[in-house]
């Protein structure tokens, strides 16, 4: 039997620790705040983040991350800004498996893709990312899709390919973990500015052709830093990006929406909670100025979160750009 702990107690952590249950792991859930530990031992639910979803009783739930020694697979299920503090924890311990990364996003001190952060921390461990169109809430309810592992070692990769997928969780493998890793981190700033096409008033086609758009940057960014382009046309480029962009259950999108509608950032922040998309729009901008890519719809993104511009304006930015070729 694998044993499998996933570190991070929010929505995608609770859907993961309970496939890998039931797909036959011995599975632990770590948080480290006791009163969430408290909360789920004695509910085995959290209403707020998965309204009817309930961990099973075999799944242990735990604030001591000595728990992770022996796994087959560690599973960080943090936030982004949390991924090298925990990787600094795990340092403590020796025997903690195959690292898999769900977070998404870069570290802003740094710009580093996660799964680098993770490597400078634990030079010897193997790093998978785990991405793509996975909502929690339909993971959690077994609702059928598709991910990749991606990873320098395709070993490791097929490791947590065989471990993790299920009936419902089909898991591919690749070896562009920059490519993944950009895909997961980019589409959420192009979810927040669809959220902004949504709240303003716009219609179908507008959001077609910022999606359409939105992918041709998160690819130009990406073949820059190394990126496979054709791993942008996959599960964790395209696919990842319409789901995040579409669905109700898009923090993102969700957040985009409020600010389009006149809510104010701060506002919008507190009442959706944690928005990757939000921090990955500054990072994104840094590291289009860093590599000299030219991304409009994330610079004008960024410009709404960060210099108060006037979201009504984006489209119209855009819009009045040069005639060219698509590319």
């Amino acid at each position: 039997m694998s044993k499998v702990t996933v570190l991070g107690s929010g929505g995608w952590g609770m859907a993961l620790a309970i496939s890998a249950f039931k797909g036959g792991c011995e599975v632990a859930l770590w948080s480290p705040f006791k009163e969430e530990v408290e909360l789920l031992t004695r509910e085995r639910t959290n209403e707020r983040l998965l309204k009817d979803v309930y961990l099973p009783e075999g799944i242990k739930i735990t604030d001591d991350l000595s728990v992770v020694e022996g796994d087959t697979l560690t599973i960080i299920a943090t936030p982004s800004t949390a991924v090298r503090e925990v990787a600094e924890k795990l340092s403590a311990f020796k025997d903690f498996g195959i690292i898999v990364n769900v977070s998404k996003g870069f570290e802003k001190e740094s710009l580093k893709r996660l799964s680098q952060v993770i490597k400078e921390v634990l030079p010897t461990s193997p790093v998978v990312a785990l991405t793509g169109p996975s909502h929690a809430e339909e993971v959690a309810r077994n609702i059928p899709t598709s991910i990749v592992a991606a990873s320098s070692s395709q070993a490791a990769a097929e490791a947590v390919q065989s471990i993790l997928s299920s009936e419902t969780l089909r898991i591919y493998t690749s070896g562009d973990i920059i490519g993944a890793e950009l895909g997961g981190a980019l589409k959420n700033v192009i979810a927040i500015a669809a959220g902004f096409c949504d709240g303003v008033g716009l219609g179908d086609n507008t959001k077609a052709a910022l999606i359409t758009r939105g992918l041709a940057e998160m690819a130009r960014l990406g073949v820059c830093m190394g990126a496979k382009e054709y791993t942008f046309a996959g599960l964790t480029g395209i696919g990842d990006l319409v789901v995040t962009c579409t669905s109700a259950h898009s923090r993102n999108n969700r957040f985009g929406y409020k600010i389009g509608k006149g809510t104010s950032v701060e506002t919008a922040l507190r009442e959706v909670g944690t928005v990757e998309g939000y921090y990955a729009a500054e990072m994104a901008y840094s590291l289009s100025k860093k590599y000299n890519v030219e991304l409009p719809i994330i610079e004008e993104c960024y410009k709404a979160l960060y210099e108060n511009a006037d979201v009504n304006e984006i489209v119209s930015n855009l819009m009045k750009r040069p005639n060219r070729k698509e590319r």
